[in-house]
């Protein structure tokens, strides 16, 4: 039986760049479709269903950002992977990259076997996760293979990586995970992610959720109380 292969979409309004990532990914066995801006993405992010978006920050008509953060409602492309490309190469720029939805980013300039080994790393990331055991916590039930949160019988929207932390910390009850622990886990090791980060998932989980049993452990991480 044939594999389908894994379907990437590059928004990018730079022709070059688009090109030199096309090329790239396609010699990997990717199937490849390109837009040229914002609304292009978003149209074509929901006709194709791609496992993958590599979104540029900075483009017309909408930015990448306000791209994921309108793709990232659309219940069906709740599993699809973002990688953000961003030519400001700072921290703020990073944080925010991954607190609108992101799972990864990469800075400009490009390097074409970086770009590919992120994009693989990804994909060998979203395999290795246990999707198989719903959990089930006195008014709130947990469920990672349709990546949905119900409290009380209502659903709780969550972004993908607000989902994947709750759903660490709830399936260890009590257990303190350490900040680097939690960094690798949910972001990976080739992410370079600050403590500020973590704090502002835990903190939108908290709200959503309007919980108080997502304790902090001072100087050390953070718990799901029993």
């Amino acid at each position: 039986m044939d594999i389908k292969p894994k379907k990437i979409l590059i928004a990018d309004d730079e022709p070059d760049i688009r090109e030199i990532i096309e090329y790239n990914l396609a010699k990997e066995g990717y199937e490849v479709i390109l837009a040229k801006d914002g609304n292009e993405a978003i149209d074509l992010a929901r006709k194709e269903k791609p496992d993958m978006m590599i979104l540029d920050i900075m483009m017309p008509f909408k930015t990448g950002l306000e791209a994921c953060q309108i793709i990232r409602t659309n219940p069906n492309l709740d599993d699809m992977l973002i990688l953000f490309l961003t030519a400001i190469d700072d921290e703020t720029s990073h944080i925010n990259a991954l607190e609108y939805g992101g799972d990864d980013y990469i800075s400009k300039p490009i390097g074409a076997k970086l770009l590919v080994s992120r994009v693989n790393a990804l994909f060998r990331r979203m395999n290795k996760e246990d999707a198989s055991t719903v959990l089930y916590l006195d008014d709130m039930t947990i469920d990672p293979i349709r990546f949905v949160v119900e409290k009380n019988g209502e659903e709780i929207k969550l972004a993908k990586k607000e989902f994947e932390l709750l759903y660490m910390l709830t399936s260890h009850p009590g257990r303190v995970f350490l900040r680097n622990e939690i960094l690798s886990k949910i972001w990976g090791n080739d992410i370079i992610v600050g403590d500020r980060t973590i704090d502002v998932h835990i903190r939108k989980i908290r709200q959503k959720l309007n919980t108080d049993r997502i304790t902090t452990v001072k100087g050390v991480g953070y718990k799901f109380e029993k």
